[in-house]
């Protein structure tokens, strides 16, 4: 992108401030943000937005990829005792609309037990929700991404159909930036 994505401006806000603002809504039991180590840019935003430092989780090797987040906020041990499912929400969806999260929300209480996602086509898109027993196998996973993790996992996973354009976009290049933020 050229510059910080999660600080873009994104409609009255920044890109993590949208996210943010989308799960508070949502009532979630507990919001927490991996960042790279010293990104001072990225902490005084959370300041901005009050999201205590106590909820975030430094991944120490981010050049890694996505999933070595993933598996740094498994091993964390700032959880709520009362946290039953995760979201793994990514950064780059701040135009999800907040329907859809609210319906893939109502799915995954439905179907406690199972890992689900929202789906608009033919397979799962994110944010992905796992149950507790999902997530704590991420601590001691030896493969090397979500997709794999998720592949060799015997839970059920169900797909929440809903009518979402946007869970086949991610906010990755500038265009994708432009075009997203117009609303186009």
């Amino acid at each position: 992108m050229g510059q910080p994505k999660m600080l873009l401006p994104w409609r009255e806000m920044t890109v993590i401030g949208a996210i943010a603002s989308q799960w508070r809504e949502l009532a979630a039991g507990q919001i927490t943000v991996v960042l790279r180590p010293d990104d001072l840019p990225l902490a005084a935003e959370l300041d901005r937005l009050k999201i205590p430092s106590d909820d975030r989780i430094e991944n120490p090797q981010p050049e890694r990829g996505m999933f070595s987040s993933i598996v740094c906020a498994a091993n964390w041990g700032g959880w709520k005792s009362e946290i039953t499912h995760w979201a793994i929400v990514l950064g780059d969806q701040p135009h999800l609309k907040t329907e859809t999260l609210a319906a893939l929300l109502k799915f995954s209480a439905q179907n406690p037990s199972a890992i689900c996602q929202p789906s608009s086509g033919d397979h799962g898109r994110h944010p992905v929700i796992l149950p507790l027993k999902v997530f704590a196998e991420l601590k001691s996973t030896s493969v090397r991404s979500l997709k794999d993790f998720l592949a060799q996992t015997p839970v059920s996973q169900l797909c929440c159909q809903v009518d979402d354009a946007g869970l086949h976009l991610d906010l990755d290049t500038p265009e994708d930036y432009r075009r997203m933020a117009s609303g186009v």
